[in-house]
């Protein structure tokens, strides 16, 4: 029996894929498609997939009827079909999610046979642009994530470039042009099949269900612009085609004679500048996104005075802050908008509808909540959100106690904290301030 795993043998084509990638920034890799449909890829891919979950796509197959049939004879007629070139990808399920404004915002479902070949795809590819992407791109990078965003920006600020233009590209993923991408991902790749299947992906049909109907829309290849959303492979598409214009703002003799300083995460955006060359460098921010087919977002996107302004990036707002003492400093505090939203998931989990469940289960889930979003939220002064967080979840799980069991009341007598944090092990938000040095403001 072999001790080498699959991940150990996906690992180990990553790292060379990498390393050419690296030492050779021209090179074009022309044989990779052998690659994709190898066994051990189609087997981390999977795995990686069913870890993420997700419902059934558009052919309504499942995890379980995969797992019902087996796994490897279901990725087994997946490579044959890879392997082949007959691989042709199902139309993507579209679903609307509610949003907590009361709209909607579309969720893209690609069958779980798309799901695992663009994961295929994604391990393979990943590491060759990974090496090309410039540091100011934290979006979707192994290695690299919001936290650190939000501390690239508060250094920015610490070091006087307190002029932020806080942007939001539109539509993002919707508008990436099909042509420019294309040529974007020709320049590293030429293997045929892999930029033939990239572009099967990018014109894919999308089907609605509706009242028993199933509406058909090719928008994406009418149009030539969008990314499949929803998709494994959607974010590294979205690196790959907002490099362009990371790479061409650095380049520009505005960016550099403001010491302008770009830190990027999916659509969103931040450039932090000497004082007095905000409106230069946005328009010259502006200039660039319409040569690549895009525009901010003019009532996302703004100018922002530190520290008499404030801005919002990432879930955390950026400004002046007052300590203890009263005096102040430049900052980061969890925004307002985002400690609404957890207080929302905590009110929706604790609603009427969950009084079956009992008590231990309802904790689990708040637990889950709460950790997450207090192990992202701990930079800068968090006490005070902390507080309002512990308060309204014991709060609402008192109320929820007291309607499991009918009866009336806030069920502060009922169930005291022991009670909360030692018999049902609720999660006691840590009131500690893990802050960066503070800079005077």
């Amino acid at each position: 029996m072999s001790l080498v795993t699959p991940e150990k043998v996906v690992e180990k084509l990553q790292t060379t894929l990498h390393a050419k990638a690296k030492a050779e920034p021209s090179y074009r890799f022309y044989s990779l498609w052998d690659k994709v449909y190898r066994k051990e890829v189609l087997q981390v891919a999977y795995a990686q997939c069913r870890r993420n979950g997700g419902a059934a796509g558009v052919d309504r197959e499942s995890f379980a009827d995969i797992e019902t049939q087996g796994v490897n004879r279901w990725l087994g007629n997946l490579q044959k079909e890879l392997a082949a070139k007959t691989y042709r990808p199902k139309p993507i399920l579209r679903v609307w999610i509610p949003k907590n404004n009361g709209d909607q915002r579309p969720l893209g479902i690609p069958a779980i046979f798309d799901r695992v070949a663009q994961t295929a795809m994604l391990l393979v590819l990943g590491p060759i642009f990974e090496a090309d992407f410039p540091p100011q791109q934290y979006g979707f990078r192994p290695n690299l994530d919001a936290k650190m965003a939000v501390r690239r920006v508060y250094f920015h600020l610490q070091a006087g470039k307190t002029e932020v233009i806080d942007g939001d590209v539109r539509d993002y993923f919707n508008q990436i042009p099909h042509g420019p991408l294309m040529k974007s991902l020709c320049r590293r790749i030429t293997d045929g099949t892999i930029l033939n299947v990239m572009k099967a992906w990018l014109d894919n049909a999308v089907i609605e269900r509706t009242k028993g109907m199933e509406v058909r829309t090719t928008a994406s290849r009418d149009k030539h612009r969008g990314s499949p959303q929803g998709s494994p492979i959607s974010p590294l598409l979205s690196n790959v085609y907002f490099r362009r214009f990371t790479l061409a703002f650095l380049r520009s003799q505005i960016a550099q004679q403001a010491g302008a300083q770009l830190v990027n995460y999916a659509d969103d955006l931040v450039i932090c500048c000497r004082p007095g060359n905000g409106a230069a460098v946005l328009d010259k921010t502006r200039e660039l996104m319409s040569r690549l087919g895009l525009e901010l977002h003019e009532q996302k996107s703004r100018i922002a005075q530190i520290p008499q302004d404030r801005f919002d990036f990432l879930g955390y707002t950026f400004g002046r802050f007052y300590g203890k003492h009263g005096k102040p400093y430049i900052g980061t505090s969890p925004s307002k908008k985002s400690l609404s939203r957890v207080i929302g998931k905590i009110a929706d989990e604790t609603s009427r509808r969950w009084t079956p469940d009992s008590a231990r289960k309802r904790v689990q889930e708040l637990n889950r909540i709460l950790r997450g979003w207090c192990g992202y939220f701990d930079q800068g002064p968090v006490q005070d959100a902390q507080m309002t967080l512990k308060n309204y979840t014991e709060r609402r799980l008192r109320r929820w106690l007291m309607k499991k069991h009918k009866r009336r009341g806030t069920g502060y007598r009922q169930y005291s904290d022991e009670y909360l944090y030692g018999s049902l092990g609720l999660y006691r938000p840590p009131a500690t301030d893990f802050g960066p040095p503070k800079a005077k403001a």
